[in-house]
Order: structure tokens, then C-alpha cells, then sequence
């Protein structure tokens, strides 16, 4: 296909305030851009298009393939001032001159909404200068203006020549919808014939089946074999992230269930409330002293803590304190102090260190004895 450059040259004059096209003819006019515009990219992937203004003779977008970038500048024209036709194209045939690619045919499309106000002759002059320089250009134009009509038909009838047909006038009158009557007009074809089908202003791929079903075919495997890929990562990213959790969860699991110091898991279905409640204090007791360096351990009754009978005692005597464990518990997120499952495991801890303690002392005295 030809590979073809267009810059699309906008009314934003006062006259596209008209509501002789629905809603308004500046609407109207947006909608019938965005047809041209997805068309034209449409028949070739390089195809490039640009925007600018025939009133504020602004340049808006410059040359890109990117339509949404179009788009998005095209509904933030207002009219304001009064188009200026001739200048418009002058400026347009400028930034194709600029193009990247020195082997797109270059096409302008104009929509005029207003009175032309250049004469014939400089009509004619300004057309055989865009024949010489190879620059079509269609020209859209809106409403009822019989005079305009005639100097645009004289305009591009000078581009044509005797036997050319690449440049286009289209003329629209006062209707409900612009677009409507733009899907069958020469301007959305290209240079060699070629009209895509379909939506061109959602942007869409489709394509009719009929003119190529190669294409077509070609299109809807891609699309396929892009909705599986799509969903076999989606299932991969939720199955790494349900390992992740479990594996933590597991963790967190496997040490709950083995005792500090010890290698033998513990069934914590067999122990009561106050059992479970109780060792989980105890856990929490050692984590909290492994957690704290050894040059900020703290250490009760001044207590050498490299002697291993120093620091059971020095354990026995934190179990045996009624005070401190209340308020180790009372620090414990989610745990209720008062609660008499917790009150029951705290006097089932005191009394296991007394009784703990006392037959410690009985081992001592037979062994006196």
C-alpha cells in the first residue's frame, strides 16, 4: 500500500458554531477527525497524521501514528476568530515538508465551514504550486455556500490537471450526522483504491473477512493466542502469590509448632486454652530476649548471665512475678489481660515455677542429708 503523510487542517472559526449539523457543526466536525484520522492509519500502519487550525493557524500535532494524541488536542479547539483558507494550506504543506519519512505521499484534508475569502487567481496560483510539489489535498466542505463551493471546485480541479484524481471536494450539506456521510466519500481512500472497513473511529481492528480473509484470519489467531498468553500470566502471578503466602504461613506454622530448644513438634489439639495460651507467652518471652542485643540484655539481681544457673534463676524469677507477666500480656496485640482464660494461663505459669521451685529445694535438702 502507499505509504502517505496527512495533516488534517480544522475550521475552528465562528461560524462552526452553527447548529445546522448535529449537535454543532465544531462536534460534528471532532467526530468526522476522528473518522479521517483512524482511517487513514488504518490503511497503512507507517501512515502518520498531524493537526492544525485554519483560524488560530496553530500546528496542534505534529506528524505521529499515535491517533490518541490527535484525539486528545482535537477537543480542546474552540472557535474563535475567522479561517483562513489559503494561509492554512500554506502552513500545512510546511510541516509535510518536514516529515520524517521522505517517501510518504503527502495529502492535506481541510474542512471548510466558512466563506472563502481568496480570490480565484490566488486560489488557482496556491494550487499549481501543490501540484508542482506533489501535495493533494481533499477539501470538506460544510454547509450551503455556493460561492465558496465554486472557487473550491476550481481549486481542486487545478490540482487534478486534465486526468488526475487524487485530490478530492467533497461537499456536505446540513444534515444530522457528518461522519455518516463521510464512510462512503473518496476521502477515505487511499491512493490506490483501498477503504477499510469497519468502526474507524473506535479505533478497532477489524476488518471484513470478505476483501481479506487472510487478514482477518491472521488478525483473530493473533488475537487468540494474546488472550491465552494473557491469562496463562494472570494464573502464573496468582499462583506465585498463593505460594508466597503459604510458604510464610507454613513458616510461621513450623515454628509455632516446635518448642524452643527442642526438635519435637508440639499438638496444640491435645493442650487446653490455658496450655496454649501459656506457651505462647513463653514463646513470645523468648522472642522478645533474642531480639535485643546481648550488650542491652537486662539482667535481674545483677546476675552473670554467662552462668547457667544464674539465668535460670533469673528466668524463674520473671515467671514468678505476677506484675510483670500481667504486663507482658497486656502488650501482646489482640489479647485481653483481664480475660479469664488469660488470668487462668498467668496462675498456671506462677504455680508450675513455685511447685517447680519448691521440689527444686526438696532435691537439695535429701541431697544434704
Amino acid at each position: 500500500m502507499v505509504l502517505e503523510s496527512t495533516i488534517v487542517c480544522v475550521d475552528n472559526s465562528e461560524y462552526m458554531r452553527n447548529g445546522d449539523f448535529m449537535p454543532t457543526r465544531i462536534q460534528a466536525q471532532q467526530d468526522a477527525v476522528s473518522l479521517v484520522c483512524h482511517a487513514k492509519t488504518r490503511q497503512n500502519p507507517e501512515n502518520n497524521v498531524a493537526l492544525m487550525t485554519s483560524a488560530s493557524l496553530e500546528v496542534l500535532v505534529t506528524l505521529t501514528t499515535d491517533v490518541n494524541r490527535v484525539l486528545s488536542k482535537l477537543h480542546q479547539v474552540n472557535p474563535s476568530g475567522k479561517a483562513q483558507f489559503s494561509t492554512g494550506i500554506k502552513i500545512a504543506h510546511l510541516a509535510l515538508k518536514h516529515r520524517q519519512g521522505k517517501n510518504h505521499r503527502m495529502r492535506i484534508i481541510a474542512f471548510v465551514g466558512s466563506p472563502i475569502d481568496s480570490s480565484d487567481k490566488d486560489l488557482v496560483r496556491l494550487a499549481k504550486k501543490l501540484k508542482k510539489e506533489k501535495v493533494n489535498v481533499d477539501v470538506i466542505a460544510l454547509g450551503e455556500d455556493s460561492a465558496s463551493f465554486d472557487k473550491l471546485s476550481q481549486f481542486v480541479d487545478t490540482l487534478n490537471g486534465k486526468e488526475g484524481t487524487s485530490s478530492h471536494l467533497v461537499v456536505i450539506p446540513p444534515g444530522p450526522s457528518l461522519s455518516d456521510a463521510l464512510r462512503t466519500s473518496a476521502v477515505l481512500q487511499g491512493e490506490d483504491g483501498y477503504m477499510p472497513s469497519g468502526d474507524f473511529s473506535s479505533g478497532g481492528f477489524d476488518v471484513d473477512a470478505n476483501l481479506d480473509p487472510e487478514l482477518a484470519l491472521a488478525l483473530r489467531v493473533s488475537m487468540e493466542e494474546q488472550r491465552a498468553r494473557q491469562e496463562e500470566e494472570s494464573k502464573s502471578s496468582s499462583n506465585e502469590v498463593a505460594t508466597g503466602t503459604s510458604s510464610k504461613e507454613d513458616s510461621l506454622l513450623m515454628n509455632a509448632m516446635f518448642s524452643r530448644g527442642s526438635d519435637q513438634p508440639v499438638d496444640f489439639n491435645a493442650m487446653t486454652e490455658e496450655e496454649q495460651i501459656a506457651m505462647a507467652i513463653q514463646m513470645s518471652m523468648s522472642d522478645a530476649n533474642s531480639s535485643v542485643e546481648p550488650s542491652e540484655t537486662p539482667t535481674l539481681m545483677d546476675v552473670e548471665t554467662d552462668n547457667p544457673d544464674s539465668m535460670e534463676q533469673d528466668y524463674s524469677a520473671v515467671m514468678n512475678d505476677p506484675a510483670f507477666l500481667q504486663h507482658l500480656v497486656g502488650s501482646l496485640p489482640g489479647v485481653d489481660p483481664n480475660s479469664e482464660a488469660i488470668q487462668n494461663a498467668l496462675h498456671a505459669l506462677t504455680s508450675g515455677s513455685e511447685a517447680k521451685k519448691d521440689n527444686e529445694s526438696k532435691d537439695e535438702k535429701n541431697k544434704e542429708k
